[in-house]
Formats: structure tokens, sequence, C-alpha cells
């Protein structure tokens, strides 16, 4: 069959309140380009009613696919699994809650006529979140910033329109711990951004509480950065000095025949070593758990069902 023009993809997790509203506005905002479009909604293991919301609109509007993982993967994942089924020439990925308005993609797709392989949304403002939440992101993208040779666009999340020629490079990439704005980042071609002011949820709650948002923050790191590996390795030389310098000491002072302090100075040097090997061993452990978890070549996700569509 012929592909469409575009189609919408959302990652969908406990999202029954704000479904319909997002699903009216997306609709109109299909209807008024024109063209021929899906859209592919994957529920995420939801615990409400989202799936049977999602069921119903496929069976309503032809343009809807309903797809339903077996358990919760994750919004990265699931985000992903949508991705791998979708036809269309052009890709919006956005998520259900709302905060990311719709209505843009009528700019977006504009930009993308003047040869923008990726139209990424870039936050200007961040409505209904608390000062934590807006500080700790700005932080995270600083950080991510310094740590990677990739330029990875600041305050924008996956609320983004690509190409179909970005999204099969996309799915080639078989990582397991997925960072997709990064991995969009990493392909290049022409990225333009489209300012706006994100919104609060219309419905609904976070669906990154904040140890969510640490493993996210981790996962990112891990997958576009070594600063942390080798920082390892400048912490453990400058241990090591410290630990030559306090075995010179040692040694002066028995020469010397001076009493040297006890117990207190022996104790702090070793839990100043103890303590940075076990964090710079954590670090490897890190990036060891992750290359383990992709060396068992397990799928990212399992489809359970999938109503609607071709």
């Amino acid at each position: 069959m012929p592909r469409p023009a575009l189609s919408v993809v959302a990652p969908c997790f406990n999202e029954e309140g704000v479904l319909p509203e997002f699903l009216q506005r997306v609709r109109s905002v299909l209807d008024s380009l024109g063209s021929s479009s899906e859209i592919v909604l994957v529920d995420d293991g939801s615990r409400d009613g989202t799936w049977q919301v999602l069921a119903n609109a496929a069976a309503e509007d032809k343009r809807v696919i309903a797809v339903r993982l077996m358990r919760n993967h994750g919004h990265q994942l699931a985000l992903t699994a949508g991705l791998s089924l979708c036809r269309g020439e052009r890709i919006l990925i956005i998520d259900a809650d709302l905060q990311d308005p719709p209505e843009l993609l009528v700019d977006m797709m504009a930009l993308m006529d003047q040869g923008a392989d990726v139209v990424y949304g870039q936050r200007r403002q961040r409505e209904g979140e608390t000062l934590f939440k807006r500080a700790t992101a700005a932080a995270f993208y600083r950080l991510i910033g310094r740590m990677t040779d990739v330029q990875i666009p600041r305050d924008a999340g996956d609320f983004r329109l690509i190409t179909r020629r970005v999204l099969d490079i996309l799915l080639a990439m078989p990582e397991r711990h997925r960072f997709i704005r990064g991995m969009v980042a990493w392909i290049g071609g022409r990225q333009v951004p489209l300012v706006y002011d994100r919104k609060p949820r219309a419905a609904g709650e976070s669906k990154y509480p904040l140890v969510k948002m640490v493993r996210f923050a981790v996962d990112a790191i891990t997958a576009f950065s070594v600063v942390p590996l080798m920082a390892s390795m400048t912490i453990g030389w400058i241990m090591a000095a410290v630990g030559f310098a306090f075995f010179v000491y040692s040694i002066v002072g028995w020469w010397l025949g001076e009493a040297l302090p006890g117990w207190t100075s022996i104790m702090a040097a070793l839990g100043l070593l103890g303590g940075m090997q076990f964090l710079m061993l954590g670090v490897i452990g890190a990036y060891l758990g992750r290359l383990y978890d992709q060396s068992k070549g397990r799928p990212l996700f399992i489809i359970k069902d999938i109503v609607g569509g071709p």
C-alpha cells in the first residue's frame, strides 16, 4: 500500500483522561493539512482504561492504529515500538499529555518543506512544572552538552517532526537503553528548532518522578559519553598521589623518630581511598551493566495487540 504522507506517533501510559482531547486536536490538525495520514498510539502497559479508549478510537477512525505492549517497557521503548510500525513519509513524535501542542505541526511541516530533515520543538517556557524540575532539566541539558561531542539541543524533548530517511537510520540503531533525542541529534542532517511555550498537562500526573528522571539521565550520559570512565582514570591518579603522599609522610615521620598520628589519619586515608574506589567501580559497573543487557539480544519490546490500520 502507498505510504501516508504523515504519521503521528504517541506513546501512552495511563492517559485515559487526556486521550479524547488529544485525539480531537490531532484529528483537527490532520484535517486542516488535508494530506493522507495515520495516528499510531502505543499503550505502554497502562493500568487504567487507556487501551479501551485507543481500541474504540481505532474502530471509529481508520487513521488510528492502536498498539498494546505486553507490559510496561518505558517511554523510549514504547516510542520505538510506534516508530517501527508507522508508515508515513514524515513522522511527528509527540506525547499524549498535550504539553506539546499538536497545532505546531503546521509550522513544523512548513519548515520541513524548506529542506529540514528534523524540526524539533525547543521549549522557551515550561508552564505547570516545579522549580526543582525546571532547574534539574536545565542542569541535565547543560551537563550532557559538556560531556558529549554530539550537539544535543538544549531544552528540547522528543517532540519533533522527522523524515522517513532519518527514521530508517534511527530504527537501524540497536541500542536497548535508548535516548532518542540524542540518537536523532547524532544522525545529523539539517535540524531546525521551533521555539514554543510548553503547557501544563491537560490531565493526569507526570510519568517521570525523580527516580525515573535520574535513570533517564544515567541512560543518556552512558549512551553518549565516556567522560565518566575517563574521570575515573583521572580521579584514580589523584587518589594514587594522595596515597603516595601518606606513604612519604609515614616514612619521614618514622625516620625522624616522631610520633605519627594513629588511628584517625589511617582511617581518614582508608575512607577517602576506599570511597573513591567504590565510586569508580560503580561508574564502571553502570557501563558494564548496559553492555550485559545489550549482549543478551532480547527484543526491545513485545507487542500484544494491534487494532486498526491496513
